[in-house]
Parts: C-alpha cells; structure tokens; sequence
C-alpha cells in the first residue's frame, strides 16, 4: 500500500500539469497571468519641486502608500530646519525615493528665477536662494547651465540614481533664448498643465484648500502634468495634508492612472537610456 501512495504522490505533479495543459480554460488564465499589465489609458504625471521641505516626510508616505510614482525637481533651498533641500540633513530622505523607484532633476541649485533676456545667451537672473540670494545678477548661458548641472550632481550623489537631463525653471519663467540655451548643455524644459498647477503656492485666505481639492479633480484631465511642493513658506494652511491623498484617490476613482515622465510621449525617447 505504501509503494502505491508513493507512486501515486510521485505522479501527481505530472497528472495536474497534464491537465493544465489540456484544459483551454485553465492555459488561459495561467497564460494571462504571465502578461504585463494593460498599458495605463488615462495618464497624468505628478512632478513635486523642493521648498522648505516640511511635507516631504507625509509627501513620501502618500505617495508609497498608493504606489505613486514621481519626478522631483531639487533645488538648494531654505528648509525649516535651517539646512538647504539638498543638504546633508535631507540626504537619507532622497535616497529613500530612490529606492522607492522616483526620478529627481534639476530645478537650478539656486533655485535661480529668469528675469528677463539680455541677449540670446545672457540673462538677468535673481536666485531665492545661495549666496547671492535676492540678488539680480547677469548670466551667461555657461552660469545657468552650471547652475543646472550642480542641482544635478547633487541629486545624483544623495540618491545614487542618474538625474534625468530635464529640468523646471523657477516658478516656470523662461524665454525661447534660455530654453535653447538649456538645451545645448543637455537639459530640457519641463511645465505643467493650466489644470496641473495644484495651487499649494496660493494664499490660504483666498484658496481654500477644500476649493483647490475640488478644482482639481473637476479640471485635470489625461496627459496632464501635475505640480506641487515639499513644502511652501507663505501658505499658513499647509496643501498636502489636507489635499495630496483625496486627490490621488479622487482622480483614481476617475479611471486616472499616475504614470511616470518616462512614459509622457514628449520625453519618453530622450529618457528611454536613462538608467
């Protein structure tokens, strides 16, 4: 009896996979379940600047908590704990979305604004942060592009991650000149959609953040690029903890998918060899 027992433990195996491979509906699934997920039909792509970075420890959590991915534009500026967004005290923080799967680029490391052309390849720039915060100071093209790969670099180090060749300017300010002149050093511009501009940066009195809530789910609609901060100095009534995880929800109740930049057709081929 026990030989029997023994034999028979010793075929089953090949009597189930011989069923399995005769039994259509049973190959289907298990030839289903070997296939990549259906490609997202409804992308939007949530990117998040640096700030005093007071919402980036619940920022992170949001984000790992849904399984969002993200592009975080870094640049060098005043943190609530004195130190600056890419300094040291903030280097296990980077490291960790690194490890999470984001991408990081550059937002200038001086988070320096343009001004104003003065002419194809020099600038008038005022950067909110550095040592020569606050002051209007004139660029050349070789200045800004530095300025772009030190952010860059930067990231690079905290994260052990390549910075991808894209940048944000400050608050979204260029000119055809600038933009070509980024481009030369290998950075290209990134925006954001009327409706991706998540409004964290506004006056709490004037824009609730219930309002903002409600706007944004009503407004963003597929392909948009979103944007955020880790943290805004002039807003009393801090956006994330109130808006970032009803939005994620709401949109993805929407039929909305988060997708990484990688995947937005305007960048997909110049990120495709970026490890």
């Amino acid at each position: 009896m026990r030989h029997v027992n023994d034999t028979l433990n010793k075929l089953l195996p090949q009597i189930f996979l011989g069923a399995l491979l005769f039994n259509p509906l049973s190959l289907a699934v298990a030839v289903e379940s070997q296939r990549p997920p259906l490609q997202c039909q409804k992308p939007i792509y949530l990117t998040l600047d640096t700030g005093h970075m007071g919402m980036a420890p619940l920022i992170a959590d949001v984000l790992r908590k849904h399984q969002v991915p993200a592009t975080f534009f870094g640049a060098h500026e005043k943190t609530q704990e004195g130190d600056g967004s890419l300094g040291q005290h903030w280097s296990a923080w980077w490291k960790a979305r690194a490890s999470e799967g984001h991408d990081f680029a550059s937002h200038t490391y001086d988070h320096a604004y343009w001004r104003s052309d003065i002419d194809s390849r020099t600038f008038k720039i005022r950067p909110s942060s550095g040592e020569q915060k606050d002051q209007n100071l004139i660029w050349s093209a070789e200045n800004y592009c530095a300025n772009l790969k030190k952010a860059s670099q930067r990231l690079e180090a905290m994260t052990g991650r390549a910075s991808l060749p894209l940048f944000r300017a400050p608050g979204g300010k260029t000119s055809p000149a600038l933009l070509k002149a980024a481009s030369q050093c290998g950075y290209t511009h990134v925006g954001w959609a009327p409706a991706g501009f998540l409004g964290d940066e506004l006056s709490s009195q004037t824009h609730s953040n219930a309002a903002l809530l409600k706007t944004a789910l009503k407004s963003i609609k597929t392909g948009d690029i979103l944007m955020a901060h880790l943290g805004i100095w002039s807003r009393q009534d801090p956006w994330a903890p109130a808006v970032l995880e009803p939005l994620i929800v709401g949109l993805k109740d929407k039929g909305f998918c988060f997708a990484s930049l990688r995947q937005h057709p305007q960048y997909s081929k110049l990120l495709a060899a970026v490890p």
